[in-house]
């Protein structure tokens, strides 16, 4: 690496610049300056709000601040360099660390929608395969698991529902994090994988297919009216591999909105209680989605909105022979590691399809999958 191609402190741009840290420093300092206000907790609904803009404008100039630190360790380095000293290893990491958060910074700039910032609510379901879908809707499953763990989120298995044979029928998670609901939107659709069954004595080439549904995780301050007389609530025994202790009671609740004929089931939990709980909070994410949709004048709601899971709608390709590849048919994006995007690495991809919102274009050049 050449120390003299490196910029000079004067040829850096400071982060303050593009995030307009200044201005929200004024802000946090007019938010203290409320706190401290004579009644300003008397209304929690209130203070509950400023105090989250509070952590959103906290986090961002904490952002800003470890940019401009990373950028001035880095200026040293170079400097340091210059000087004659053996800084090419540190300046290598430096850098490939500092555009990694750079590149995560650029993709949480992409989102900007009303739920973005939400948590989200994630569904599958396996399509046309039986048992080979059925595992492919596992193996995706633990690619989003993965994901969220490397993303620094909160993943919650709620509900699954073990294959006869092997794999999943379906499973709900919860994703906890900041942009949980905006990143995971990249991911809904039907997902095709093109492999070698290992279920297949003859070890031929199979085709399965699985879908993703992913739900914002509205919380107290929307409104959702639910109607007690519209619900139909049934309890029954947990399933699952193992027996263990949930199986044993009527911990699971499974509840039916018969007006949209919208089923939820939690069996995560051993109280009948919390699991009813949290189907319901599920049950109102999905119905205020169908309540967005409605808004936004689409020509069909959520539900039927679904395309069939099965060849010619898939959104993306992961085929494992005789090629390794996999390709996003919206964006045009492809991946030959295919290891690495299965082990939860599918940042490209959701870049890759935010990006594409944001300009209607695609990102990619690759050719449609011929097998299609």
């Amino acid at each position: 690496m050449n120390a003299n191609s490196s910029r000079s402190g004067k040829g850096f741009t400071t982060s303050g610049a593009i995030f307009d840290t200044p201005r929200k420093r004024a802000q946090l300092a007019d938010i203290e300056k409320r706190l401290a206000e004579p009644g300003f907790w008397n209304d929690p609904e209130k203070s509950q709000k400023v105090m989250q803009e509070r952590k959103r404008l906290q986090e961002s100039v904490n952002t800003d601040d470890e940019l401009e630190r990373r950028v001035s360790d880095l200026e040293t380095l170079f400097e340091l360099a210059r000087e004659g000293e053996v800084v090419e290893a540190d300046l290598r990491r430096e850098m490939k660390d500092l555009a990694q958060r750079a590149d995560a910074l650029e993709t949480a700039t992409l989102l900007g929608g009303e739920n973005d910032r939400r948590n989200a609510i994630v569904t599958l379901h396996p399509g046309a395969g039986g048992v080979e879908s059925m595992d492919w809707a596992e193996m995706l499953l633990r690619m989003y698991l993965r994901w969220a763990e490397r993303e620094g989120f909160k993943a919650t298995i709620t509900d699954t529902q073990p294959g006869d044979e092997a794999g999943i029928k379906s499973a709900t998670f919860e994703v906890e994090g900041e942009n949980a609901y905006g990143l995971l939107q990249s991911e809904v659709g039907v997902h095709r994988l093109v492999r070698i069954s290992p279920f297949d004595q003859a070890a031929r080439r199979h085709t399965s297919f699985a879908s993703v549904f992913v739900y914002p995780e509205i919380d107290d301050d929307i409104k959702i009216e639910i109607n007690s007389d519209d619900l139909r609530i049934d309890t029954f025994c947990s399933s699952g591999p193992g027996g263990q202790g949930v199986n044993t009671t009527y911990s699971a609740v499974r509840i039916t909105h018969l007006p949209t004929n919208i089923v939820v089931q939690c069996q995560n939990e051993r109280s009948q209680h919390k699991n009813k709980d949290f189907a319901m909070k599920i049950l109102r994410s999905r119905l205020y989605e169908m309540e967005i949709e409605k808004k936004r004048e689409e020509t069909k709601k959520l539900e039927a909105s679904k395309m069939g899971i099965n060849f010619g709608s898939q959104i993306r390709s992961y085929v494992l022979a005789p090629y390794r590849m996999i390709k996003d048919h919206r964006t045009k994006f492809e991946m030959g590691d295919v290891d690495r995007v299965l082990g939860g690495d599918l940042e490209p991809f959701i870049k890759a399809y935010l990006v594409m919102k944001k300009t209607g274009q695609p990102v990619g050049t690759g050719k449609d999958d011929p097998e299609e």
